[in-house]
């Protein structure tokens, strides 16, 4: 249905926009032009190829993963401190799902860029390719994030802004944001998850003929850390300090499954402390749990300096995901895991728990935008990836360059964004009101409608945090449907973590147990869409709508557009008085922002 309404909609705007200017701002194409000239490059990018070399692998003949982590870190650090300008360190790595392994004879290809810097740590963004030289033939090996720390001996360090050129870049500087909220907050969603769900086991489709005591499954190993597996600072390089918990992790993973286990995933390495040349490094490992298909291997490390330290310093912590794969290349299935009491118990539950984050973050985080439901269930135990979802899928809107201007009046301007799947459009105006006032006036959907006529009433279902709410909302009908519409909406909103940041407040479609479809009203869906609030002077805000359009809202859309009916307007212009009518409302509550 879609489809064919997109198809009418483009034949119906060629005639409207073959008179009209196709314009967008003066900035945007110049940075365009920039971009687009040839040979540009991201002046932080930095590439590394190379052959892999029977030394470089495992007993399979591939590339071990371990080295492939060393070279992504030595890659990333460089990309790191070419921005900074100083010695970076490791601080994290972010989850990694390998999709390829990679042959002695191939090579591999990594390239690193700066997403985005913040005081003094920045986001680098890293994809690894293969490429097979007899062949011509690339593909996709992995994508990571890290975090790098700069860090100087004299002074603090506060690092420059990145200088955003094309789309891709403005999109990734903006969700980064957003990730590094994620990473703030992942130990307490581990925490609650444990607290307030139940996690059910499969224990029917193990073969529990083959119990593996946990312990059978520990490993302890020591490493010297020697000038080579230094950096140029004296700090051990993290991608050894991985390549090491890489070793130890197949090892108590092969004790399980008495075969050659591969590498699937790796959940975010954190390291909480750096180690130098002299340090022994105490590696342990062991398994947390079985599942059905894969395994769970947990790693930590600890350092020490002299044999008579009695206290040892803890160094980093990771996760890792194992399968072991059949001559077809399916996963077999493994043996059941028995936990120790105690710690072991502990460990085994809190497995389950990251198993369904990692689903959750894969479905939620990683899914491109044209594969979303319209809406997606709401889960207490995955709201920070739906949250995340939500704002970053606002975010990347925000940030195509490809906006038509299609019409203004009274200082109202209206863009639209056509593309394959997908039609949006976007509102802007400049209103007399503080940023943070326009912020929190329409963070609260019940207010909502006092200014917009498509508002019937709001009810406030959830206030799941300071951040996020859930509402139901009811719409008189639209286009003749004789049954008004209702939504179950989740809003979220963001402040900015920079000055060139906006105020963000994004909502999308979830579905709930208590607010199921009733024969009352016609369920409306939103995909995405919200506001954004941009500083631009003393009392002087940027307002921003968007909006991707659903199948059921498109006709009605495309009304406005084409200048068929002005409600648009009529219900931005109402927006802008009511900020003006009550911005000195809340000015207790801005000195909290």
């Amino acid at each position: 249905m879609i489809q064919n309404v997109g198809n009418h909609l483009r034949r119906g705007l060629a005639s409207v926009f073959s008179n009209r200017a196709s314009r967008k701002s003066a900035s945007r194409t110049e940075n365009n032009n920039m971009a687009e000239d040839e040979g540009y490059r991201n002046p932080t990018e930095v590439q590394m190829s190379q052959l892999v070399l029977p030394c470089h692998t495992n007993q399979r003949g591939e590339l071990s993963v371990g080295q492939l982590l060393k070279w992504i870190d030595t890659t990333a650090c460089l990309s790191a401190e070419r921005h900074a300008g100083c010695p970076c360190v490791t601080a994290s790595m972010d989850d990694i799902y390998f999709e390829h392994t990679i042959s002695v004879g191939q090579v591999v290809n990594i390239k690193a860029r700066v997403n985005r810097a913040f005081n003094s740590s920045m986001e680098v963004g890293i994809q690894v390719a293969s490429e097979d030289l007899c062949s011509d033939k690339q593909w996709s090996v992995c994508k990571a994030l890290a975090t790098f720390v700069a860090h100087r001996e004299v002074s603090k360090v506060k690092l420059k802004q990145i200088t955003l050129w094309t789309e891709e870049e403005k999109t990734e500087h903006s969700v980064a944001a957003e990730r590094r909220r994620m990473r703030l907050v992942y130990t307490d969603t581990i925490k609650d998850l444990l607290a307030n769900c139940v996690i059910q086991d499969d224990l029917e489709s193990r073969d529990c003929s083959r119990m593996v005591p946990a312990e059978k499954t520990r490993v302890e190993s020591v490493e010297l850390v020697l000038p080579p597996h230094a950096n140029h600072q004296g700090n051990t390089f993290g991608g050894q300090i991985m390549a090491w918990m890489e070793n130890v992790a197949t090892i108590a993973a092969s004790r399980l499954c008495h075969a050659h286990p591969t590498l699937k995933a790796i959940e975010m390495f954190h390291f909480r402390g750096p180690s130098q040349v002299g340090d022994r490094l105490v590696l342990k490992a062991i398994v947390n749990n079985a599942f059905k298909n894969s395994m769970e291997v947990g790693v930590c490390v600890e350092a020490y300096r002299q044999e008579a330290e009695t206290q040892r310093r803890h160094i980093n912590s990771a996760f890792m995901t194992f399968v072991v794969l059949d001559a077809d290349n399916q996963p077999q299935m493994l043996p059941w895991i028995q936990p120790q009491p105690g710690d072991g118990e502990r460990r085994y539950r809190e497995a389950s728990a990251r198993k369904k984050i990692r689903l959750d973050r894969k479905y939620i985080v990683s899914c491109k935008q044209a594969e979303m439901p319209l809406s997606v269930p709401w889960d207490p135990s995955n709201q920070v990836y739906l949250s995340y979802n939500n704002v970053s899928s606002l975010k990347m809107l925000v940030a195509r360059d490809n906006w038509v201007l299609s019409s203004e009046i009274s200082q109202v301007r209206l863009y639209t964004l056509e593309e394959d799947k997908f039609f949006s459009f976007h509102m802007e105006m400049l209103v007399h009101v503080d940023a943070a006032q326009a912020f929190l006036l329409l963070s609260d959907l019940r207010r909502r409608p006092e200014w917009d006529k498509h508002y019937r009433s709001v009810e406030l279902v959830q206030q799941v945090d300071e951040d996020d709410a859930i509402y139901h909302i009811i719409s008189p009908a639209l286009g003749g449907d004789p049954k008004p519409q209702d939504f179950v909406i989740l809003a979220s909103r963001r402040k900015p973590c920079d000055n060139r940041d906006p105020y963000v407040i994004a909502m999308r479609s979830v579905t709930l147990p208590t607010h199921l479809e009733t024969s009352e009203y016609r369920r409306g869906e939103t995909i995405c869409s919200g506001f954004c609030f941009w500083h631009e002077g003393d009392q002087l805000t940027k307002v921003s709508y968007y909006n991707q359009a659903t199948p059921g809202f498109l006709k009605y859309v495309t009304t406005n557009v084409t200048g068929l009916s002005s409600e648009f307007y009529t219900t931005f212009k109402a927006c802008e008085q009511f900020l003006l009518d009550n911005r000195h409302d809340l000015a207790p509550s801005l000195q909290t922002l």
